[in-house]
């Protein structure tokens, strides 16, 4: 019955790991059919977050909101993402920047931006207080009972919940709705959209905006759930594997999603590790770096073969040749 427990555990942190992951792999997808290269998922994270530890903290103790304050939170993160992607929108839409400089630079923005701003708001600390209402785990009647898998996928964070809920939502808007089909034609072919009389940069604009949204829940997700708190290394490049499990994935929701897990699945390994005790003979470095080691050998495996859509990092230009 013990390895039965152990794949419990397993699956069970696989879903908590992945869920940011997942939440900001969809909002990558958004982007990138619309044409947007959105290498600043990281950022994207980071501020969201931020904004989503601040808001539980300053809501819940110090405006006595209580339970209340994280799912408020939420929404500020949702909000902080859009505001930040809204720099790249204007950065790589309008005025044509190159979007990976622009990406980095913002990836480097937020990481600055919100280090200063913890500073300032919690008398130079290097990282907030512990969130003292964070999210809890919802548990579902009589599904949650059952053996094994019962605490693994029927106990879970509420953000679980809502990324699956985000990939089923993403794949009915880009692919069952009209605003869908025009999102992804301008990401394979703007200038015949533009001839149909699709708004190239508006619907540019929409896909960044509801990238940051994502993201930016991914991040508070981190915040509001396993860390409790948000510093320097809350994040620490999980906006980079949301970015490559987007990839993996083929730019399609449910591809990033199967990713995500996946990559969730070796944080979760990592933990399982450590709980058997192999940290004895594994040094305990090595077995952190395993997320990043797979990350970088499937990316070596797949960039290069999976096909991007076509106008992907390419300016738009009305009227242009």
């Amino acid at each position: 019955m013990a390895w039965l427990l152990s794949l419990g555990d397993i699956i069970h942190n696989t879903l908590v790991f992945s869920t940011a992951l997942i939440l900001a792999a969809v909002g990558g997808v958004f982007s990138e059919r619309s044409g947007v290269v959105n290498i600043a998922l990281e950022g994207l994270m980071i501020v969201g977050a931020f904004a989503g530890a601040v808001t539980a903290i300053f809501l819940g103790e110090g405006a006595g909101w209580g339970d209340a304050a994280p799912y408020v939170a939420l929404a500020v993160a949702a909000l902080a993402g859009m505001l930040f992607a809204l720099l790249h929108a204007v950065a790589t839409v309008t005025f044509r920047a190159d979007q990976v400089v622009s990406g980095v630079a913002l990836n480097f923005l937020a990481f600055g931006f919100t280090i200063f701003m913890v500073k300032l708001l919690f008398d130079g600390a290097a990282q907030t207080t512990t969130i003292q209402h964070p999210l809890s785990e919802w548990r579902i009647p009589v599904l949650s009972e059952i053996p094994v898998i019962g605490r693994a996928l029927f106990v879970a964070y509420p953000t679980t919940y809502l990324a699956f809920l985000a990939v089923a939502a993403a794949y009915f808007v880009l692919w069952k709705t009209p605003f869908g089909l025009r999102l992804r034609a301008v990401g394979e072919h703007p200038r015949a959209a533009d001839t149909l009389g699709i708004h190239v940069q508006r619907i540019r604009y929409y896909a960044v905006l509801i990238s940051g949204a994502l993201a930016g829940l991914g991040g508070a997700s981190v915040a509001l759930t396993t860390t409790s708190n948000f510093s320097h290394s809350t994040i620490a490049g999980q906006g980079f594997i949301a970015l490559a499990a987007m990839i993996f994935g083929k730019w399609h929701p449910v591809g990033a999603m199967l990713a995500a897990l996946f990559f969730g699945l070796t944080q979760a390994a990592r933990t399982i590790i450590q709980v058997l005790g192999l940290a004895k003979v594994v040094p305990v470095d090595l077995i952190n770096l395993l997320p990043y080691v797979v990350t970088i050998l499937v990316l070596a495996g797949v960039v290069g073969r999976a096909e991007a859509p076509a106008a992907l990092g390419k300016p738009y230009v009305k009227g242009g040749r």
